[in-house]
């Protein structure tokens, strides 16, 4: 690893005769300069704090490569799910250009000499994460509201295995569509992979039946009659469970229904925000943000 493009934290002791502290942070899509910030701002300690990453390292910020460096050099003490950006990059990574945007900065990357290393990296994270001890699971985007935790799990474990395996570039030339947009058990192939992807990597809103709406993006009240945001679906069957997500920079809440939001903005010059969940009640950190890009 090139260790001349990163930059080092501090090991100074976290907040000395307490346990060591657990952070979520939310979306980072390449802004670094901030994650350092808000690292420090909470004195995090690599040799014995831990951090979980909600996905979209990277894209639309200004430091993408340099981001997916510093998180590969956390080691154990970093977990990352995969998030919609993360999967775009590796498609990309494969040579598909089909769905390539005039607003990404992933170009140094695809360049880089570290490129296939960083590519392999990635492609074994998670895409979800649950530490039963703590009593928390973290995904990137949403649930639908059939599948309790434990399918969910099982649902992750079958992306995981194909995103590890020798087929991995059949399914990322397959990924994209909306289409199926309801789940199934009897779903198959591609068909099956691209629904789980969609939920965990875009899920915003759907209808009480679980029927997924991938093409709205804003606020709550902004969708059309009869969607919901999928934590407020009733009786989801994941509702029991504390759920950390990103990707719905817009939703402008903290906690609702077990659900814990954690993309505020930092793209758009909102913040860039870690919750600290070794604590009861949880604790927020945030610093603000320098990018100001316009949410699209």
């Amino acid at each position: 690893m090139n260790h001349k493009r990163e930059k080092k934290i501090s090991h100074s002791p976290h907040n000395s005769g307490i346990l060591p502290a657990v952070y979520a942070v939310g979306d980072i899509q390449g802004c670094l300069d901030d994650l350092l910030r808000l690292l420090e701002k909470v004195k995090f300690n690599p040799s014995s704090d831990k951090i979980w990453f909600v996905g979209d390292l990277v894209n639309r910020g200004p430091k993408s490569l340099e981001t997916l460096q510093f998180i590969r050099s956390l080691g154990d003490s970093a977990v990352s799910v995969l998030g919609n950006h993360d999967l775009h990059l590796l498609a990309l990574t494969e040579g598909d250009k089909r769905y390539s945007s005039k607003f990404d900065t992933l170009l140094p990357i695809l360049e880089s000499e570290q490129r296939d290393e960083l590519f392999h990296w990635l492609r074994h994270r998670p895409l979800l994460h649950h530490d039963k001890k703590l009593g928390y699971a973290m995904i990137h985007a949403g649930l639908p509201p059939q599948w309790s935790l434990k399918q969910a799990k099982r649902r992750a474990h079958e992306l995981e295995s194909v995103l590890r395996g020798d087929n991995y570039r059949d399914f990322l030339r397959n990924m994209y569509g909306n289409q199926p947009d309801r789940w199934s058990g009897k779903l198959e192939g591609v068909d099956r992979l691209r629904f789980i992807t969609n939920c965990f990597t875009r899920l915003r809103f759907c209808s009480e039946d679980g029927t997924l709406d991938l093409k709205t993006k804003g606020k709550i009240g902004s969708q059309p009659e009869g969607d919901l945001p999928w934590f407020q679906v009733p009786n989801r069957k994941s509702e029991k469970h504390r759920i950390i997500f990103g990707h719905w920079s817009t939703l402008n809440i903290k906690t609702k229904n077990n659900a814990y939001p954690i993309d505020h903005g930092c793209l758009w010059g909102g913040k860039l925000t870690a919750l600290q969940i070794n604590c009861e009640p949880p604790k927020w950190h945030s610093v603000d943000c320098s990018e100001s890009l316009v949410p699209f």
